[in-house]
C-alpha cells in the first residue's frame, strides 16, 4: 500500500472519529486508528500527517502517533536515527510554537520521551542544549513564542518520566540525571518570573515549569528563591493558581522536611497571607481562601514535627497553627459557602501524632501549649457540623446534602481522634454545654446547636470505650429532657442512644429510660435507619437484660412490619434485632413470641404458594424468605452460656439450655413442608431458590450440630432441587452442610448420597456443554475442594467417577471467569495431596496428570489472564510436592512440544523453567516469582514497561 493511500486512510478515520456523528463509525474508527498509531507504517505517516495544510485535530493523532512510537516502541528504533528524530523534533516543535497549542504539547512529549530513553548515555547534556536550541533567533519565529515553546519542553519532561512505565533500575538512573539538569533550569525560571517586562503567559508557564520539577524531589533548599518568588506572584489573580500549585507541591515533597532553615523561612512568608486571606473570606472569594489554605495546611501538615521541634522559633508555628485553626472554622456552611474546611481536617491528625510521639516531658510541654488549642478546635468542628436552617437546607441539593454528610462524617472521625489527646474532659466539656442549653429556661437555643453537641457524643461513644464515663448518666437524664421536633435532631438521638449500647448493657436500669424512645421511632418511617440499627445494636448488646421487654418489642416491631413502612433492608435488620432479642429467652417464650412473629408471614407465604406465580407474588415470596433468614441469622440459644460466663451480670439472667431440639429447627420442621410446595411451583427462579437456600444456609452456619435433625429432610430435598434445575445456590448450601455434617457417623450417609447426587448431575451438566453455566462450575470446584479438605472418603464412593469430575476441572481451567479458575485451583490443590490416601484420586492423577500439567502450562504460556498466575503457581507447586517423580517425566514430554507453551520461549528457556520448577519444593512464594517470570517470557514481555509494573 502506498503512503498517499494510507494517508488518505488515516485522514478519513480521523474524520469520522471526530466529526461523523454515527457512534458506531467513530467507535471503528477508533479502533482503527489506535491500531495505526502502532503499526510500521505509522513512522511514514505521522510526519505528514504533521503538514501545515492539515487541520489540527489530525496534527494531532500525527503527533501522538510518533510519541506512541517512541515511548512504547522505542526497541525498534536503530540508534544511528535518534540525532534525525531528535533533530526534526526540535524542527516540528520550533513550527507549532506559533501554531496548535494541543499539537505543540504532544510534540514536546514525545521529544521528552526521546531524552528519557536516551540520557544520560546517548543525550548526557539534554536539558542545556533544549535551552540552546530554542534561545536561538532564526527560524521566523518570535521570542516569546520561543521562550513558552521551551517552557512547554521544559514542564513535561518530568510529567513524562512521572508517568513513563521505565524499570525501576532505569527509573533511578533517569531520576538521578534529571536531577542534575535542574541546575540549567532553575536560573532560567527565576530570570524570567523576576523579568518585570515578562508577560504573564510566561510567568504562568513558569510556575507550571516549577510545579513540575519539584515533584522530582529536587533539594527545596535549590528551589528556595523560586518558591519565595511565587509568593509575591500570589497578589496576581491571573498567576494566583499556578503560584498555589507550585508553592503546595515544592513543600509537600517529602524530602523537604530535610531543610529546616528553609521552612521556617516559609513559614513568615505564609503568615503574611493572612490579610489576603481574610479580605478573600469578608469578599466570598472561595477560590483565593481556598489557594492560601492550601499553603498554609501543605506547609503545616508535611513539616509540623520539624516545626514543632524548633522550640525557639514556637510561636511562628503555633500563629501557622491558629491561622489553619481560622481555616477550618471559615464561615459558611460546607460544601455550598465554602469548600475549604474539609481540607485542614488531616492537618489536625498529623499535629496530634507528632505531640503524642515526644518523649513524656517535652510531650507535657507540648500539651501545656497546644491542649486549649484542641478543645478550641471542639467547638469549631461542632459548629462547622451544624446543620442550616430548615429553609435553607431544603433549598440544598440532593448532592449538596450527601457532600454535607460525609463531611460530618469526617468531623465524627477527627473528634473521635482528638479525644485520644483530650480524654475524660471533653465528655465533661460537652456534658457541661448541652447541660446548659437544655437547663437554660431564660434563652432557647437552636435545635441545631443541641444536635451538634450529641452529634459530638455520638463521634466519640461509637468507637471510644467510655463505660468509666462519669457523665453518661447525666447524658441519658438530658437525652429525656430534648424537645424533639425535627428529622435530623431525632436521628442523632437514636445514633447516640446506640452508640451507648455497651454502656446500657453494664448500666441495664437505664434501659427502661431509653427503649421507649427507640420504640416510638420505630414507627416513624423518617427515622427508619437510625431506629432499627439502634434497637438492633441494645438487643445485641443487652439481651439478657431484654426479657422483662421482649413482649413490647415484639409487639411494637410485629406491627411496624405488618404497616410495612420501613424499606426491605430495615426490615432484615429488625428481624436480626429480634433474633437477638429472642436467644436470651426461655425455649417456650421463644417459641410462643416466634409463633406471633411469624404466623402472619406463613399464611401469607401458604396464600403466595398457592398463586400462579407472576412478578407481583415473587418479590412477597422473596420478602418473606429473606425475613425468616434474617430472623434465624442471630437467634442462636447456643451462646448463652458462653456470654453469660463472660458477663458480669448475675447467672440468673439466662435461661439453662434445653434439651429438646433448637427452636429455629422447630419452626423449619413446621414449614419444611410449606418451603417445598413454593418451591415446586419457583424451581425454574434462581431468585427464589437463592432466597430458600439461603434460609437453611444461615441457619446452619448459626446452629452448626443443632441443626443435626434436619440434615437427613435437608439433604433429600437439596437432592431434589439440583436434579430438577441445577443452581449454584443448592451447591453452596450443599458445601456448607459437607462442612458441618460430613466427618459426623450418623449423618455420612445423607451427606454421601447428596453429595454422590449432585456430583452425578453436574457431570452431565459438563457433557451437555457447561460453559453457559460459570456460576454453576464455580459452585462445584468449590463443593469438590471442600470435600476433599474435610472428608476425603467421599472419594472412594464406588458411584462417584472420580476421573470425570478430574476432567471436568481441566475444562473448567480454561474458563473466562476469573472466579471459576480461582475455585478450579484450589479444587487441584486440594485433589493433589490426596494420592497418598485415597487411592481413587492417587490412580486418576497417575493417568492423566500430564494433562493437568498442560492445561497449567498452557495458562501460564498466555490462555489465561495474568492475573491468575499465583492459582497456577501453587497448583505447580503442589504437583512437584505430591508427584515429583512423575513431573519430572510430564515436564520434559510437555515442553519438548515446538511453540509450546508459547512460540516466543526458546528451549533453553523451557530447560531452566524446568530446572527452576523441580528444584523448588519448599518455597511457594518462590514458585509463583518463578511462574510470574516465565509467564512474562511466553508473552514476549520480559523487560518492558508492563514487566516493570507486574513484577512489582
Amino acid at each position: 500500500m502506498s503512503d498517499g493511500t494510507e494517508r488518505h486512510r488515516q485522514d478519513t478515520g480521523l474524520h469520522q472519529l471526530y466529526y461523523d456523528p454515527n457512534i458506531e463509525n467513530k467507535n471503528l474508527a477508533q479502533k482503527w486508528l489506535m491500531q495505526a498509531q502502532v503499526s510500521p507504517q505509522a513512522w511514514q505517516f505521522c510526519w505528514a500527517l504533521l503538514s501545515p495544510d492539515k487541520v489540527p485535530e489530525i496534527q494531532y493523532f500525527g503527533a501522538s502517533a510518533l510519541h506512541t512510537k517512541i515511548s512504547r516502541y522505542w526497541s525498534d528504533i536503530p540508534s544511528d536515527q535518534y540525532e534525525t528524530l531528535k533533530t526534526q523534533l526540535f524542527s516540528q516543535i520550533a513550527c507549532f510554537s506559533s501554531g496548535s497549542k494541543m499539537v505543540l504539547t504532544r510534540l514536546c512529549v514525545a521529544l521528552a520521551s526521546l531524552a528519557l530513553n536516551t540520557m544520560p548515555e546517548v543525550w548526557p547534556g539534554a536539558v542545556p542544549e533544549m535551552v540552546r536550541v530554542f534561545q536561538e533567533e532564526g527560524g521566523g519565529v518570535d521570542g516569546r513564542a520561543r521562550c513558552l515553546a521551551l517552557l512547554e519542553l521544559l514542564t513535561v519532561l518530568p510529567e513524562e518520566f512521572q508517568t513513563s512505565r521505565m524499570p525501576q533500575y532505569r527509573k533511578g538512573q533517569v531520576r538521578g540525571a534529571l536531577g542534575r539538569e535542574w541546575g540549567s533550569v532553575c536560573p532560567l525560571l527565576q530570570q524570567l518570573l523576576r523579568q518585570g517586562d515578562s508577560p504573564g503567559a510566561v510567568k504562568s508557564r513558569v510556575l507550571r515549569c516549577l510545579s513540575s520539577w519539584v515533584l522530582l524531589d529536587v533539594p527545596l533548599s535549590e528551589s528556595e528563591g523560586l518558591v519565595e518568588d511565587c509568593f509575591t506572584a500570589l497578589p496576581d489573580p491571573e498567576l494566583f493558581d499556578t503560584a498555589v500549585e507550585a508553592i503546595v507541591n515544592a513543600i509537600s515533597q517529602p524530602d523537604s522536611q530535610r531543610y529546616v532553615n528553609t521552612l521556617l523561612k516559609l513559614v513568615p512568608q505564609v503568615l503574611s497571607l493572612q490579610e489576603q486571606l481574610r479580605e478573600a473570606v469578608q469578599n466570598g472569594d472561595m477560590e483565593t481562601s481556598h489557594g492560601i489554605c492550601r499553603i498554609a495546611v501543605a506547609l503545616g501538615e508535611n513539616h509540623s514535627r520539624a516545626l514543632l521541634e524548633q522550640v525557639e522559633h514556637w510561636q511562628g508555628f503555633l500563629a501557622l497553627v491558629n491561622m489553619i485553626m481560622f481555616c477550618t472554622g471559615i464561615p459558611g456552611h460546607y460544601p455550598v459557602n465554602e469548600t475549604t474546611s474539609s481540607l485542614t481536617l488531616t492537618f489536625w491528625y498529623t499535629l496530634q501524632d507528632d505531640i503524642m510521639s515526644f518523649d513524656c516531658e517535652r510531650q507535657a510541654v507540648y500539651l501545656q501549649v497546644y491542649r486549649p488549642v484542641y478543645f478550641q478546635l471542639v467547638d469549631v468542628l461542632l459548629h462547622k457540623a451544624q446543620f442550616p436552617s430548615d429553609q435553607e437546607y431544603a433549598s440544598w441539593s440532593s448532592d449538596e446534602k450527601e457532600q454535607f454528610r460525609i463531611y460530618r462524617v469526617d468531623i465524627s472521625d477527627t473528634l473521635m481522634y482528638v479525644y485520644e489527646m483530650l480524654g475524660a474532659e471533653l465528655l465533661s466539656n460537652l456534658y457541661e454545654k448541652l447541660g446548659r442549653i437544655l437547663t437554660n429556661t431564660e434563652q432557647a437555643s437552636s435545635w441545631q446547636h443541641t444536635e451538634a453537641l450529641l452529634y459530638g457524643f455520638q463521634s466519640i461513644a461509637e468507637t471510644i470505650d467510655v463505660n468509666y464515663s462519669d457523665v453518661i448518666p447525666g447524658l441519658i437524664g438530658l437525652l429525656l429532657r430534648i424537645n424533639i421536633n425535627n428529622v435530623q435532631l431525632a436521628d442523632t438521638v437514636m445514633f447516640t442512644i446506640g452508640a451507648l449500647a455497651e454502656w446500657l448493657a453494664d448500666h441495664p436500669v437505664m434501659l427502661s429510660s431509653v427503649l421507649p424512645l427507640v420504640l416510638q421511632a420505630l414507627g416513624n418511617p423518617d427515622l427508619s435507619i437510625s431506629s432499627v440499627s439502634t434497637l438492633k445494636k441494645i438487643c445485641r448488646e443487652c439481651k439478657y437484660d431484654l426479657p422483662p421487654y421482649a413482649s413490647n418489642i415484639v409487639a411494637v416491631s410485629r406491627e411496624v412490619l405488618s404497616k410495612q413502612i420501613h424499606k426491605t433492608s430495615q426490615c432484615m435488620w429488625l428481624m436480626q434485632a429480634l433474633g437477638f432479642l429472642l436467644s436470651a429467652l426461655h425455649v417456650e417464650e421463644i417459641l410462643r413470641n416466634l409463633h406471633s412473629l411469624i404466623t402472619p408471614y406463613i399464611q401469607q407465604l401458604e396464600k403466595l404458594a398457592d398463586e400462579t406465580p407472576n412478578p407481583s407474588n415473587k418479590l412477597a415470596i422473596i420478602h418473606i424468605l429473606g425475613l425468616l433468614s434474617n430472623l434465624f441469622t442471630t437467634l442462636d440459644i447456643s451462646k448463652q452460656e458462653d456470654e453469660s460466663g463472660e458477663s458480669t451480670a448475675p447467672p440468673v439472667k439466662t435461661a439453662p439450655l434445653p434439651p429438646g431440639p433448637n427452636p429455629v429447627v422447630v419452626v423449619l420442621q413446621q414449614v419444611f413442608a410449606l418451603i417445598q410446595t413454593v418451591l415446586s411451583k419457583w424451581l425454574n427462579d434462581s431468585q427464589v431458590v437463592e432466597a430458600v437456600c439461603a434460609i437453611f444456609e444461615k441457619s446452619v452456619k448459626t446452629l452448626l450440630h443443632d441443626f443435626a435433625p434436619m440434615v437427613s429432610q435437608l439433604s433429600e430435598m437439596l437432592g431434589q432441587m439440583y436434579s430438577t434445575i441445577p443452581q449454584a445456590s443448592a451447591l453452596d448450601l450443599t458445601r456448607q452442610m459437607v462442612h458441618i455434617f460430613a466427618r459426623e457417623t450418623d449423618h455420612f450417609p445423607p451427606i454421601k448420597a447428596l453429595f454422590d447426587l449432585v456430583t452425578s448431575v453436574t457431570l452431565s451438566i459438563f457433557q451437555q456443554g457447561p460453559r453457559d453455566h460459570p456460576d454453576i462450575v464455580d459452585s462445584f470446584m468449590q463443593l469438590q475442594a471442600q470435600a476433599l479438605k474435610r472428608k476425603p472418603d467421599l472419594f472412594l464412593s464406588e458411584s462417584l467417577d472420580v476421573k470425570a469430575v478430574f476432567h471436568c476441572g481441566l475444562l473448567s481451567l480454561k474458563f473466562p471467569e476469573a472466579p471459576t479458575v480461582k475455585s478450579t485451583c484450589l479444587f487441584f490443590t486440594e485433589l493433589l495431596p490426596r494420592c497418598s490416601d485415597v487411592p481413587p484420586v492417587a490412580r486418576v492423577v497417575q493417568e492423566n496428570g500430564k494433562l493437568l500439567l498442560q492445561a497449567v502450562l498452557e495458562a501460564i504460556g498466555g490462555g489465561s489472564s495474568r492475573s491468575l498466575m499465583e492459582q497456577f503457581a501453587e497448583v505447580l507447586f503442589s504437583l512437584n510436592k505430591h508427584c515429583f517423580p512423575l513431573l519430572t517425566v510430564w515436564l520434559k514430554e510437555a515442553l519438548q512440544a515446538q511453540g509450546f507453551p508459547s512460540t516466543r520461549v526458546t528451549t533453553e528457556q523451557k530447560d531452566t523453567f524446568t530446572q527452576q520448577i523441580l528444584r523448588e519444593r519448599v518455597n511457594k512464594r518462590r514458585m509463583k516469582d518463578i511462574v510470574k517470570e516465565f509467564t512474562l517470557v511466553c508473552r514476549g514481555l520480559h523487560g518492558t514497561e508492563y514487566a516493570a509494573e507486574y513484577c512489582l
